[in-house]
């Protein structure tokens, strides 16, 4: 017994310090280096994965380039909404159609600052041939004879009761085109600045827009007129009225707008025919008498996207803004990017 007791004492001794050890660096080692295993995994899923838009930090202001001045404005996105809907739809729409144009005016700026980037300096500029019409308040007050308050409180309304809702494909802001009026009928992108098409950008057939001012809308020009509009353009241009053909439609797209057009010794786009002579849209007819031809116009603007008149009528109709955004637009979702 005496010989055993020392053993079991060494033995206890042993023991003991090999556990605290274990308890001292291997454990701790053990879970630090599952902690770094589990942060990396994160980093990994971090960069695999889309990360959410955080519409209060990204998308919060905008910088507006004020193109009369040459200055830049950082304002708050919905405000600037309130201005650009002013400029772009009148106040006497129906209160979801205002909605969906500032969905869409939404949906087109963030695209802007992700893919546009057309100007160095700011997001967006306030001029519509670039980016969108934008209009101050003390401008649009100049336009209205009365109720200005009421009016723009209107516009207000309709930007904040949409706030932060876009237009996504595949979970991505859409290239949000927009016009006065089809005619009747939307078209694709392809036939009007070539390129590829955009799956969401399809043509739309759209009831009602007969109704409005937009619709339709005459050019006459002289022959003397037209030699001079098309010899601007093209110097070798050159036609001959006598002959029965010498102005002539060739070919329609998929909207019935006009795909090409023989004029003289050119054939030219309806696009192109529509820059050159002023005209509303590229959905058009033509009439010879005397020495005169007559332009014949139905609709107004490009016609891609959403019609804005058309949008007026789904919401007379009893359309919510949603629904008349998935009118024109298809297989696209609404994300709420604010919340």
């Amino acid at each position: 017994m005496k010989n055993i007791i020392p053993k079991i004492k060494k033995n206890y001794i042993i023991y003991f310090f090999i556990s605290m050890l274990i308890v001292l660096f291997i454990i701790p080692i053990t879970f630090t280096e599952k902690f770094k295993i589990s942060e990396n995994i994160q980093e990994i899923k971090n960069e695999i994965e889309e990360p959410e838009i955080d519409f209060n930090v990204k998308y919060k202001t905008i910088n507006l380039l004020h193109t009369a001045d040459n200055t830049v404005e950082t304002v708050e996105l919905e405000e600037y909404l309130v201005n650009v809907v002013a400029g772009e739809m009148p106040v006497d729409y129906e209160m979801e159609a205002l909605k969906a144009q500032a969905t869409v005016a939404r949906t087109y700026t963030l695209y802007q600052i992700q893919n546009g980037k057309k100007h160095n300096n700011a997001d967006m500029c306030d001029d519509s041939k670039c980016c969108q019409a934008w209009v101050s308040k003390e401008k649009r007050f100049e336009r209205w004879e009365d109720n200005q308050e009421e009016k723009w409180e209107k516009i207000r309304k309709a930007v904040y009761s949409s706030a932060g809702d876009i237009i996504t494909y595949n979970g991505e802001p859409i290239d949000a085109f927009f016009h006065s009026n089809s005619g009747g009928s939307t078209e694709i992108p392809a036939n009007v600045w070539g390129g590829t098409n955009y799956p969401y950008l399809q043509v739309v057939e759209t009831s009602g827009e007969d109704n409005y001012s937009q619709y339709y809308s005459e050019i006459e020009l002289t022959t003397e007129e037209i030699e001079k509009k098309m010899k601007e353009k093209y110097s070798d241009f050159s036609i001959d009225w006598n002959e029965e053909n010498a102005i002539e439609i060739l070919e329609y797209t998929e909207s019935m707008r006009i795909r090409t057009i023989k004029i003289g010794n050119k054939n030219i786009s309806g696009v192109e025919a529509r820059s050159i002579f002023g005209l509303r849209s590229s959905n058009f007819t033509i009439e010879k008498a005397d020495n005169k031809i007559k332009f014949k116009v139905i609709g107004y603007g490009h016609g891609v996207g959403l019609s804005q008149t058309g949008s007026n009528t789904l919401a007379k109709e009893g359309k919510d803004y949603k629904e008349i955004i998935k009118h024109f637009y298809k297989d696209i979702e609404i994300k709420n990017i604010k919340n």
